[in-house]
């Protein structure tokens, strides 16, 4: 604030201040504020007054000095003289040497100038020198973290940014008066702008890594499950080796213990490696972005479109009759898929869960692979596609997936196989049965031997070495090969449960049922529709066939037993074969005793006996020779190989049915009159008949099917016919004697006697019994 001017009422003091003033300036300063105040004429005047005054006291003063000491102001003036003189002499020395320094101030205020110029753009050249060397300092991290982002050093890019922004970019930016503000400034938002680029750049790598990741899928999965197989083998020498071992499954806690040794990385091996680099890269660049949700949400949709392209575009065939190699292809992808997402699940927790994709592409696994069911008709391929499925099972279950769903399809795929494998050998079966002779089987040699000793159920009642060739088995030949299909069915059957098929009830349930009906609908079936034939021999046969295919049924239930498996429940296992077999048996039997009786029939209607005939015949009738013949044949040849019961029961049968169909003849209401000649001509028949059956083995319980034959012959040749009405005499000589038919032959043979005297007697014992 500018000092206020001081006021002079007396200007007598100011003078005095004034005129003592030490230097000019001072002088000047102590005048400038008194003429300032001295603005009135009248204070002029008192101002010019006090100078005048001050002026006169200052010469009073030097006359009274110069009175009093006239000689020394003399000498004083003398003095000022000199002094005046060198004075003026300085004075115009101090005036030349004022000039020339006046031009050097001139010169030097100038230079001063030039001086204060330079300085100021020297100044202004250092303050932009050090704002381009900051803003180089920003440019060059700018450049670095692009350059870093050009070479794919993207999380060294992101970081480069972040200290670009922490080192120059915010302390700038919060000073907005900084020479480098609107250059941070841009920067600073140009910097998402880079960030998005560093992430879109990162995702780019990244789809190109699953790219290939999922064109390597089909690759990875032949690498896993010819790993899988590799284990495989190791286990089944194990195995052999130890016994216990077969408890224990593939992928076991015992298997993996044991297969320590042989680690192997299916990811990283001298035929495939994964890197997963890019994944990390992306996740920890999402993650420094904080953008881990919006990178989990974009890989598990791009995840999810790769499953779509891994899964067939249209539900087409994966296999036909021919291969499964696009379902084996299928599910080489799908497994290359998920031992992906469990790697990446391993190695980045924070990606997501595969869980839905898996259950999804199991289901369609599942789906494509029933509709591709419907064309298939051979069962190998459904063995191949079993396998391939096991294989896949057992390779995820080692990855920690649950491949229930494919599991359970199993059993889908398992009652095709069982129905396929059923029809193939019920054609076999078939085309067997149709095409035997119904002859038993012809061996010519030792091999043929062993071949049919080792395919069927039948044990030799003679040692191998007993045997002389060429021999015969009692069975025909469709036995041992129906019993080496057996056999074979079980066998393929079985194959399906070879790797992977925990499901021992299901299995053993479905052969039982299968060759139950393999056996019941078309071995047992067939045989008994080719009862029919009218041919005793190709009867017998078949008969002889139940036989051992009763027996073949019960080791085959037996055999089952064995190879229930351990988990099963247990219990005996009960063929409905077995009683089936058994029960046509008696079916066979029943049809041999109807054709032997209708041959039987044949030959006594042949018979023709001259009842009333005027001579005895000396030789048995041509139709008893035939019969016991026939008889005597049928034993010898066509029924040789039946068991010796079989056989006695069909002799007892058909003597017991001869004699029937003999005694028979007389009582015919054709035959009106007997005589002896007659009776004669049959007891010669009867008697040819007892003489061929006394020669039989167990002939006692054979002779007496012809007990009733002989006494009916008996009591037509005695002579007293009155002792068969003696109930005491018949019961001892004619007890077998038909009640009813004794009376009517006896009539018969009355009406030939011509003594009336006998006929009377005739009579009245034919009207006792009721006769006419």
């Amino acid at each position: 604030m500018p000092r206020k001017a001081q006021t002079w009422d007396d200007y007598d003091s100011a003078v005095t201040q004034i005129i003592l003033a030490p230097s000019d300036s001072e002088f000047v300063d102590q005048l400038i504020p008194v003429l300032k105040d001295a603005t009135t004429s009248s204070r002029i005047g008192s101002l010019v007054q006090s100078l005048s005054q001050y002026a006169e006291e200052c010469e009073a003063d030097i006359e009274r000095i110069g009175l009093t000491k006239h000689e020394e102001f003399l000498g004083s003036v003398n003095q000022l003289q000199k002094v005046r003189e060198g004075t003026v002499a300085l004075t115009a020395e101090i005036l030349d040497l004022n000039q020339s320094i006046q031009a050097s101030t001139e010169k030097l205020a100038e230079q001063k100038q030039a001086l204060v110029t330079t300085r100021g753009v020297r100044q202004n050249i250092t303050e932009v020198s050090n704002a381009l060397e900051e803003s180089l300092k920003i440019l060059h991290a700018v450049n670095h973290a692009h350059d870093l982002i050009r070479k794919k050093k993207y999380y060294a890019a992101l970081k480069s940014l972040e200290d670009l922004q922490n080192e120059y970019l915010v302390p700038i930016i919060q000073n907005k008066y900084a020479t480098q503000y609107k250059l941070a400034d841009m920067i600073q938002r140009s910097i998402p702008a880079s960030q998005k680029q560093i992430s879109d750049f990162v995702m780019s790598d990244l789809n190109t890594w699953l790219f290939r990741i999922r064109e390597s899928s089909q690759f990875l999965g032949e690498v896993a499950f010819f790993h899988t197989q590799e284990r495989r083998a190791r286990q089944k020498e194990r195995m052999e080796g130890n016994e216990l071992l077969g408890r224990f499954k593939l992928n076991s806690a015992i298997e993996l213990v044991f297969d320590e040794d042989n680690e192997f990385d299916v990811l990283y091996n001298d035929e495939l490696q994964v890197d997963f680099t890019p994944l990390h890269e992306a996740l920890h660049i999402h993650d420094a972005l904080g953008q881990v949700d919006r990178f989990r949400a974009e890989y598990a949709a791009t995840r999810r479109q790769q499953k779509d392209l891994t899964l067939p575009s249209s539900e087409s065939l994966l296999f036909s009759n021919d291969d499964d190699e696009s379902l084996k292809g299928l599910l080489e992808s799908v497994a290359g898929f998920a031992i992906i997402e469990k790697a990446t699940m391993q190695r980045a927790p924070l990606v997501r869960s595969s869980l839905d994709l898996w259950d999804s592409m199991c289901q369609a696994i599942v789906r494509i692979s029933s509709r591709s069911l419907e064309g298939v008709g051979n069962p190998e391929l459904l063995l191949k596609v079993k396998d391939d499925l096991a294989l896949f099972i057992q390779t995820m279950e080692g990855w920690g997936y649950s491949a229930s769903i494919v599991d359970n399809f199993q059993l889908v795929l398992f009652d095709k196989y069982a129905e396929l494998l059923q029809r193939r050998f019920g054609e076999d079966f078939q085309e067997i049965v149709s095409t035997d002779d119904y002859m038993p089987m012809n061996i010519k040699n030792r091999e043929e031997y062993d071949l049919v000793l080792s395919s069927a159920w039948f044990v030799d009642e003679k040692s191998p070495e007993e045997v002389t060739f060429p021999t015969v088995f009692p069975f025909s030949k469709m036995y041992p090969m129906c019993c080496r299909e057996i056999s074979r069915f079980a066998k393929e059957f079985l194959d399906f449960t070879r790797e992977n098929f925990d499901h021992p009830n299901t299995v053993d349930e479905t052969l039982k049922k299968t060759l139950d009906e393999l056996l019941t609908d078309i071995v047992c079936q067939s045989l008994v529709e080719r009862l029919n034939s009218q041919y005793l021999g190709q009867i017998v046969q078949i008969l002889t066939n139940l036989e051992h295919f009763e027996v073949a049924c019960q080791e085959l239930e037996k055999t089952l037993i064995k190879a229930r498996s351990s988990t099963s429940a247990g219990g005996p296992v009960t063929l409905r074969a077995t009683e089936m077999f058994r029960s046509h048996k008696k079916t066979a039997e029943k049809r041999i005793f109807e054709l032997v009786n209708s041959k039987i029939d044949d030959l006594v209607d042949t018979s023709d006996y001259d009842w009333t005939a005027t001579s005895r015949p000396t030789q048995p009738s041509s139709y008893m020779v035939t019969l016991t013949r026939f008889l005597e044949n049928i034993m010898g040849s066509t029924l040789l190989g039946l068991p010796r019961e079989i056989k006695e029961l069909i002799y007892f049968d058909a003597l017991s049915h001869a004699a029937n169909k003999i005694l028979a003849l007389p009582l015919s209401p054709d035959v009106k009159r007997i005589n002896l000649n007659g009776v004669a001509a049959m007891a010669l028949d009867v008697q040819h008949l007892t003489d061929f059956v006394s020669k039989l083995d167990n002939a006692f319980m054979l002779e007496q099917n012809l007990d009733e034959l002989q006494q009916t012959v008996a009591l037509m040749q005695c002579e007293n016919h009155e002792e068969f009405y003696d109930i005491s005499i018949r019961n001892k000589k004619y007890g077998r004697v038909d009640a009813m038919n004794g009376p009517i032959l006896l009539e018969k043979l009355t009406q030939t006697v011509e003594n009336p005297i006998r006929t009377a007697q005739f009579a009245n014992f034919g009207s006792r019994f009721g006769l006419r």
